[in-house]
């Protein structure tokens, strides 16, 4: 529209200035024909006319208003006078006369006849601009002319018709322009709405289904913007097959992934029965009793690995929860306790509330994100660090949650790992890493069960400060 207004106006402008100009030369050419006709139909009086009295010269003539008449004899004495728009003959004042710039001429050696010289514009103190001739009378000289006011008028009103005419032509412009703009970005506007609702759905994880479209009506492939909405039409198309397809494809891979875990238990149990078995066989060879050993401890590990995986694929089927009243400080009381048993190169120190933190939940499952918390800040950080967990509410009424924080002041998280911490089979760098070497499932264990308590977990970690901090909804306190 901008544009638009900028174009129409230069066009406006342009045909003001040209359309003006035209008309002043045009108005001009009439105002110094009409002047050159007056002098010629007043060459007789005017050669006779004496220099001392122009209003006499002027009233007898019977000149129109605007007429001008000023002489000058030899002597440089000048006398005017003018004939006003009442047809009233009034003098130039002294002042007026001497401001007159008469401009270059030679005086005449003896009288002569009345002669016509140059057509000039003269500026009058006071009653402004006149189209004039000079011409040479007996005794001396003498301008005559008419008063440009009418042209200045005639140019002044057109310009401000043209000034009207142009904002009124604007403004109807950019009514008719905003409404066929509107009316023609209906259309886009759909589909930008469209676009949003889309964009604010979740499309990472879970049964997602894209109903959002543009309307049929205004998914019009015959326009430019119709085209735009029917693309985006079937871009959603495509996109909606492409997430089924994609959830297709996860459910498929967890139910391979539930199947082959609760497979493998069996012959792993086999394996790790027949190891500790043979174990006992007092016949054993060095050699080969360290063997069963190390197969054993491989298929305590790769069961471990088993159940985390199985457990991970039934949490995501909404699978291996039981509800009840949880105490959150009662589980980090054990937890801590445990710790300090199995960790006691590290220094553990507790924070807790004067209530208990209560909180609808499984109890088994919300005890192992307590422990792999720990467990992570047992074994990836060095001897002597000091693990401070804390305990308590934050909120009031409906919106009251329990937060659990570990904190510790080891060495930190690399900042690259923070962002694909919670992620399965993520691995810390070799300084973290456990002597024992991971699977990577601890954290995505921590994420999904909190998550699948409605709740979260986040993570803020540098050089001498890391806190994980779980966040779970929580029955509200009573009032003291």
């Amino acid at each position: 529209m901008l544009t638009v207004f900028g174009l129409v106006s230069l066009i406006f402008i342009v045909v003001a200035a040209i359309t003006s100009v035209m008309l002043n030369s045009s108005l001009e050419d009439r105002l110094t024909e009409q002047v050159r006709n007056m002098v010629a139909e007043s060459q007789e009086w005017l050669a006779h006319s004496p220099a001392i009295d122009p209003a006499g010269s002027l009233a007898e003539a019977q000149m129109p208003p605007g007429t001008i008449l000023v002489f000058e004899t030899r002597g440089g004495v000048r006398s005017g006078a003018v004939v006003d728009a009442h047809h009233t003959i009034q003098s130039l004042s002294e002042s007026q006369l001497r401001g007159l710039s008469l401009g270059e001429r030679t005086m005449p050696e003896q009288d002569l006849p009345a002669t016509v010289a140059a057509v000039s514009t003269l500026t009058v103190p006071r009653l402004g601009e006149f189209r004039v001739l000079h011409g040479e009378i007996l005794g001396g000289y003498a301008i005559m002319g008419q008063s440009t006011t009418d042209v200045r008028s005639t140019i002044g009103q057109m310009l401000t018709i043209i000034t009207f005419t142009t904002a009124a032509g604007l403004f109807v412009l950019g009514a008719a322009t905003t409404l066929v703009i509107r009316q023609g970005l209906k259309p886009l506007r759909a589909v930008a709405e469209t676009a949003q609702r889309v964009a604010r759905q979740p499309l990472d994880q879970g049964v997602v289904s894209i109903e959002e479209r543009v309307p049929v009506e205004q998914a019009d492939p015959r326009t430019e913007t119709g085209r735009v909405g029917a693309a985006l039409n079937t871009l959603l198309d495509h996109v909606d097959a492409s997430l089924h397809a994609r959830q297709r494809n996860e459910e498929r891979m967890r139910r391979f992934v539930a199947d082959a875990s609760h497979e493998l238990r069996t012959p792993l149990a086999s394996i790790r029965g027949y190891s500790e078995l043979s174990l006992r066989d007092p016949s054993l060879t060095e050699t080969t009793g360290q063997s069963l050993e190390r197969i054993q401890a491989q298929s305590i590990r790769m069961t471990g690995l088993v159940e985390d995986l199985l457990l991970l694929a039934r949490l995501d089927e909404g699978q291996e929860l039981v509800y009840g009243a949880v105490d959150l400080t009662q589980l980090v009381l054990e937890s801590v306790a445990d710790q300090r048993v199995t960790g006691p190169d590290h220094i553990w120190r507790m924070d807790v509330d004067e209530d208990p933190v209560i909180v609808a939940g499984d109890a088994a499952r919300l005890n192992q994100v307590i422990l792999n918390l720990l467990a992570n800040a047992r074994t990836h950080t060095p001897a002597g660090t000091t693990v401070t967990v804390s305990v308590g509410h934050e909120g009031t009424g409906s919106a009251t949650r329990g937060v659990v924080k570990v904190h510790d002041d080891g060495p930190g998280i690399d900042p690259a790992l923070q962002a694909e911490l919670f992620t399965r089979f993520a691995r810390g760098d070799r300084s973290r890493a456990r002597a024992t070497g991971g699977t990577g499932l601890g954290m995505a264990i921590v994420k999904a069960i909190v998550e699948a308590h409605h709740g979260t977990i986040t993570v803020r970690s540098a050089p001498g400060d890391t806190t994980f901090e779980v966040s779970l909804p929580a029955k509200p306190r009573d009032p003291a």
